[in-house]
């Protein structure tokens, strides 16, 4: 196995996910139907018709890391964030039908965000990416800059979803299987799981964040100390320490 670079050590305090897959939603103790996350009863009702299914996977795995109103830096990462309605309104352009200012809003890569800073009032720091090739890992490195910058926790929240049959995804692995979402409390010291980021050589193609996603839910929910994933294809690997 090629030799790691050590980036950062930090501790996961807590984490939260929702995934549309019956397997994934077993294993979270996940209360909701297969394709619809529920949502936290404290946003008002107004907004909750705001959120779409995306959305809700978001907001639903946020609410198992933080309190309502309660205030943290974060760090939002998705591939195509929601590109499902921005397809909605091109089609409804050539439909020849009038585009909703509202719906245009919602569209853009950082509408979950926004939706996530009014509901929990959160005045902090909020980053958005879109990860590219990258994948999963440039979220990790953003949150580990705002830890080193002097905050105490930093929340990242890494989401996709399925993309429409309209987009050519093929040959390249950007799209996943079915919508997941994981939010996560990062400090650098704390009682919670001890974990490592390193750099690694780059061989092969591990897929962008839709497919390493499911893959490192899998590693955070295994017990056993010492565990690894490797996205060698991105030059990431991750393991308990």
């Amino acid at each position: 196995m090629p030799s790691a670079l050590k980036v950062a050590d930090f501790v996961l305090n807590d984490w939260g996910v929702w995934a549309s897959d019956s397997e994934s939603r077993e294993t979270s103790c996940m209360h909701s139907s297969p394709n619809l996350a529920e949502i936290p009863g404290f946003i008002p009702k107004l907004q909750q018709r705001r959120l779409s299914p995306l959305a809700r996977a978001v907001f639903n795995a946020i609410d198992r890391c933080i309190k309502p109103g309660e205030n943290l830096p974060t760090v939002f990462s998705s591939a195509h964030g929601e590109v499902g309605k921005a397809l909605a309104m091109l089609e409804t352009i050539r439909d020849g039908e009038e585009l909703s200012p509202t719906a245009f809003s919602l569209s853009v890569h950082n509408a979950i965000a926004g939706l996530y800073s009014i509901a929990y009032r959160n005045q902090q720091e909020i980053t958005v990416i879109a990860p590219g090739g990258e994948a999963i890992g440039p979220a990790f490195a953003e949150a580990l800059g705002m830890l080193q910058e002097g905050a105490a926790e930093v929340l990242v929240v890494l989401y996709d979803e399925p993309i429409a049959g309209f987009y050519p995804v093929a040959p390249f692995a950007l799209n996943g299987e079915f919508t997941c979402a994981l939010a996560m409390r990062l400090a650098l010291a704390g009682k919670g799981m001890p974990l490592r980021l390193s750099r690694v050589p780059k061989n092969g193609d591990a897929g962008e964040q839709p497919v390493q996603l499911p893959l490192f839910v899998d590693f955070l929910r295994r017990g056993d100390g010492g565990a690894a994933v490797d996205f060698w294809g991105r030059g990431w690997r991750w393991e308990k320490i």
